[in-house]
């Protein structure tokens, strides 16, 4: 099965090369370094802690991570792979020049021989659910071993991997580690094959946020901005749909609150201008963070059209949707807005998340509706009682509180087998 799948793999890189240069007109990062798609780039020196974390937001779980092993281990380099242009500036964002940022090969043998020569890792770190057959079964002929952290597998996606199995099994039985986040997580990886002793739940290092204060400055600086006394409901991480959604939920509300804003955060960048002119559509009091103008009591709608500033503008705003759960995407991770002590709101699409978005609704820190009219009911609530949504948040960012300390047990479920190679 792993041969028909590598077979298949060569034949479409005529495709995977067009794709890229395709998604490259409107995000040119995706034509950059193209050549590590094929594993080629520079060699690496000394013991090397390879971890791969496919886009944005594995990225900004896994920084906490990244900068205690960058503590912990100061001779060795740390190495870290992503799929997508918005992954690789948020690692230089987050680390600079002490941390190397690859683009990680696309699944073929040739890729991993040239990559695995040149880099030579000691371990490879792969975050949450992004597993690749000839990656697995390169790293296994090499000896290096292979740790899934902060795992994830949502039933849907287990559904995939039994449909495939002949290929998914082989892969799960060679990982060294699964560190699932949840009890259910680890049963699904148990039930395809992995090994029971090497699953183990450590917990979901999301929770393990500390917001830093200069974060909170800057959300209140750009809230003053803004008008301190507004209220402000923050749309975050949104697909394509949802913005008209959220557009058409402030227009009903800001009938009794006239002075709402709404901060509109699109998830991908190549949809930033889009939004901005549809948020036009709605208002003639459009401000873009990116136009370099400055927002006013009179801003209507605040565009986030940055990159790597979505928990700052959560520290500005009083309530939180969290996008891509009116979308199918299963949405994005509601534990952000949560450690800013704001209430959260989400869609009926939350698989990505269920069992946090479970937990925290049972908290009295979120919401979940399922269409527009309880989303509009839900929001009007909270503008209406104010003290209600502020006890909500109070829930989430205790609940928050509660759970942390993943971070500490991945960090010695790594320590023992690294520690051990060298």
């Amino acid at each position: 099965m792993r041969l028909l799948y590598t077979l298949l793999f060569y034949l479409l890189i005529p495709l995977l090369l067009a794709r890229l240069w395709w998604r490259g007109r409107k995000a040119p990062g995706y034509r950059k370094n193209w050549t590590q798609r094929l594993g080629l780039g520079d060699r690496l020196s000394g013991p090397v802690i390879w971890i791969h974390a496919v886009s944005v937001g594995e990225t900004l779980a896994v920084v906490p991570m990244v900068e205690r092993l960058l503590k912990r281990y100061p001779s060795h380099r740390i190495l870290m792979t992503n799929m997508t242009p918005t992954g690789a500036a948020q690692v230089e964002k987050a680390f600079g020049d002490r941390v190397e940022q690859r683009f990680c090969p696309w699944d073929l043998p040739l890729a991993w021989s040239a990559f695995l020569r040149r880099v030579k890792p000691a371990i490879c770190i792969v975050v949450e659910t992004e597993l690749w057959p000839n990656l697995v079964s390169g790293c296994a002929r090499k000896g290096v071993p292979v740790m899934l952290v902060n795992a994830r597998l949502s039933e849907r996606s287990a559904r995939g991997y039994r449909r495939f199995s002949a290929l998914t099994r082989p892969m799960l039985q060679r990982l060294n580690l699964i560190a699932a986040q949840h009890e259910a997580d680890a049963g699904r990886f148990r039930e395809l094959g992995a090994p029971p002793e090497r699953v183990s739940v450590t917990g979901s290092i999301k929770f393990d946020i500390s917001p830093d204060l200069s974060l909170r400055d800057s959300g209140r600086a750009l809230r003053t901005l803004w008008g301190a006394e507004r209220p402000v409901v923050i749309a975050a991480s949104t697909h394509e749909g949802e913005d008209e959604l959220l557009l058409r939920c402030w227009r009903s509300l800001k009938e009794r609150q006239p002075d709402l804003l709404l901060a509109l955060v699109p998830r991908h960048p190549e949809r930033f201008a889009g939004v901005t002119e549809l948020a036009s559509q709605f208002s003639h009091n459009v401000c873009a963070r990116s136009s370099g103008e400055t927002p006013d009591s009179q801003t209507d709608i605040y565009i986030g059209d940055t990159m790597g500033e979505l928990m700052m503008l959560y520290a500005a705003a009083d309530i939180a949707f969290v996008g891509g759960s009116f979308s199918g995407t299963g949405g994005h991770n509601p534990l952000e807005p949560a450690a800013l002590g704001l209430p959260v709101i989400m869609g009926p699409d939350t698989f990505n998340f269920a069992a946090i978005c479970e937990a925290l609704k049972d908290a009295g820190g979120m919401s979940q509706v399922v269409d527009e009219k309880g989303l509009t009911a839900q929001l009007g609530t909270w503008l209406d009682q104010p003290d209600q949504a502020r006890a909500a948040g109070r829930a989430g960012e205790a609940f928050l509180k509660q759970n942390q300390g993943a971070l500490d047990r991945l960090e010695a479920l790594i320590a023992e087998r690294l520690d051990t190679r060298h």
